[in-house]
């Protein structure tokens, strides 16, 4: 059983990595990180169709939530003024805007700062190992 929260993202999106980069170098994050590529994601009740869509958040009692939310759940784990924006991404009206602009940017992410041609295509489309099923 896992003790601490997981944070699972696209370790083959440039734009991924760069963002996550970002939130350990700036955040005090006390989970474990880890590309989904790599990740036993059945053990975290997760699908692989599914870590391929959005980023996931998965507590230690195997709550997922994804997108939007999870990043509203890292912030509100990182503490102090990170913990208020992230309690205000849980709230309506904000928590839908936060998942139309989550789902903007994860739509676009080959088009980011970071991110690659290869950020757009389907993970068995994409350059490199092949992760197994």
């Amino acid at each position: 059983m896992q003790t601490r929260p997981v944070l699972v993202y696209d370790g083959d999106c440039a734009f991924c990595t760069t963002s996550v980069t970002f939130l350990e170098r700036h955040l005090r994050l006390r989970c474990a990180i880890a590309p989904w590529q790599f990740t036993d994601l059945d053990s975290l009740g997760i699908t692989r169709r599914r870590a391929e869509y959005e980023l996931l958040w998965i507590t230690p009692t195997g709550t997922v939530h994804g997108g939007a939310q999870a990043v509203a759940k890292l912030l509100l784990h990182a503490g102090k003024g990170w913990a208020y924006l992230g309690g205000m991404l849980t709230l309506p009206p904000l928590r839908w805007l936060a998942h139309g602009v989550y789902r903007l940017v994860a739509n676009n992410r080959s088009r980011m700062p970071g991110g690659t041609p290869a950020c757009a295509l389907p993970a068995g489309h994409r350059p490199g190992p092949r992760p197994t099923e």
